[in-house]
């Protein structure tokens, strides 16, 4: 995994956290839900990096 990956992902699992964080304040069930799905979206990402670094070995 590439150091601009790690980073990327890193990101966007953050911002995630954020707008769950926001939504669940505002009491916006969107924002909320968008904030779970960037950061699910960032896990599977980093989950495939790692695979192939496991594979690139």
């Amino acid at each position: 995994m590439g150091i601009d990956d790690k980073i990327d992902n890193a990101s966007e699992e953050a911002t995630g956290k954020l707008k769950e964080g926001a939504g669940r304040t505002t009491s916006d069930e969107r924002l909320e839900a968008e904030g779970r799905r960037d950061q699910t979206t960032a896990n599977i990402k980093q989950a495939g990096e790692k695979i192939k670094d496991a594979f690139k070995s």
